[in-house]
C-alpha cells in the first residue's frame, strides 16, 4: 500500500521546554487518534528562544534532554513514529547544536540530523540573526530507510535554499523530505511556498513542512503555513498561519508517476567546469 496518512503539528512554541514538551506529548496522541502513521514537527520544538544566555542556560545534552524523552516516551505510549523537526541541545564545542530526530514507535531514535546550513542575515526589517555564533554546523547529509512514509531525507529551516541538499538526498533514494522551520514572516510571505514546492519539483519527492507559526514569547514572529507538496510541486495541504494539528494523505505512487512523465533522473549529467 502506497498511501499513507501523515500529521503536521504546526507550534508556538515558547521558551520554557517543559511546557513545550506537554504540548508536543497531546498533539502525538491526537495525531495517533486521527490515524496518522507518523507525525512532523516544528524547527525548536522545545525551545524557541533567541536571549543566548536564557537559551543556553535551559538548553541540556541530548542525553539529558527533558523534551526529547517526553517526545519519546509520548511516541511509544502511542505507537506512532515521530520527526522531531529540531531541539536546542548542548553540543560538544562550547556550542548548541540544532538537531531533528526521527523517533519509531516504540519510543527508539532511530536518526539524527544537525542542521547544516546556518543563518546570519540582516533583514531590511531591521531584525539580525546570526546562528553561527550560538550553533554548531551540522556535517552529514542523513536519510532514514523504512519509516512509514518510505526512505525519509532530513532538512531543517535554512538548508531549503540550497537545492543540492535536496539533491544529494534524491540521488540517494529519498522518496519524502522533512523541512522543519521557524520561518520569519517577511521572508515567508516572500519565499516560503514557492521554494518548498520549487524544491519538491526539481528532486521530484515530497516534501513535508511542519512551521513554527504566530507571536512567540521571546518576541519572534513566525509564518506557519506549514505545508505537504507532492513530486509535481501541488500542494496536498496548507494549513495556513494559526498553530494546530493537521492531516494530509502522502501517496508514494506518485513519484514513480512523476518521474515517467519528466526523467530528470535518468537525464542528470555531470556539470563541466565554467569555461573563463
Amino acid at each position: 500500500m502506497n498511501q499513507v496518512r501523515v500529521a503536521l503539528y504546526q507550534a508556538q512554541s515558547g521558551i520554557d521546554p517543559a511546557a513545550n514538551a506537554e504540548r508536543l506529548a497531546a498533539a502525538i496522541g491526537q495525531a495517533a487518534e486521527g490515524g496518522a502513521a507518523m507525525l512532523f514537527t516544528p524547527e525548536m520544538s522545545g525551545m524557541l528562544d533567541r536571549n543566548r544566555e536564557r537559551a543556553w542556560a535551559k538548553a541540556r545534552p541530548e542525553a539529558d534532554d527533558a523534551v526529547l524523552a517526553a517526545v519519546r516516551a509520548a511516541a511509544a505510549e502511542a505507537g506512532i513514529w515521530v520527526h522531531l523537526g529540531s531541539l536546542a541541545l548542548k553540543g560538544e564545542g562550547g556550542k548548541l547544536v540544532n538537531r531533528g530526530f526521527v523517533i519509531d514507535g516504540s519510543g527508539e531514535v532511530r536518526a539524527r540530523y544537525d542542521k547544516i546550513h546556518l543563518f546570519d542575515v540582516d533583514l531590511p526589517t531591521g531584525e539580525s540573526w546570526r546562528e553561527s555564533a550560538m550553533y554548531d554546523a551540522g556535517r552529514e547529509a542523513v536519510i532514514v530507510a523504512d519509516t512509514p512514509v518510505g526512505r525519509l531525507g532530513l532538512t531543517i529551516c535554512y538548508d531549503l535554499r540550497f537545492p543540492e541538499l535536496f539533491q544529494r538526498l534524491s540521488d540517494a533514494g529519498a522518496e519524502v523530505v522533512a523541512v522543519p522551520a521557524a520561518f520569519t514572516v517577511p521572508t515567508g510571505r516572500a519565499h516560503w511556498e514557492i521554494l518548498m514546492r520549487a524544491r519538491a519539483i526539481e528532486a521530484e519527492l515530497f516534501i513535508v513542512a511542519a512551521a513554527q507559526a504566530g507571536h512567540h514569547e521571546d518576541g519572534r514572529d513566525t509564518y506557519g503555513h506549514s505545508l505537504v507538496a507532492d513530486p509535481w510541486g501541488e500542494l496536498v495541504l496548507e494549513m495556513g498561519g494559526e498553530p494546530g494539528l493537521a492531516f494530509a494523505e502522502i501517496d508514494l505512487a506518485r513519484i514513480a508517476e512523476v518521474r515517467a512523465r519528466i526523467p530528470v533522473h535518468q537525464h542528470r549529467r555531470a556539470i563541466p567546469p565554467v569555461a573563463n
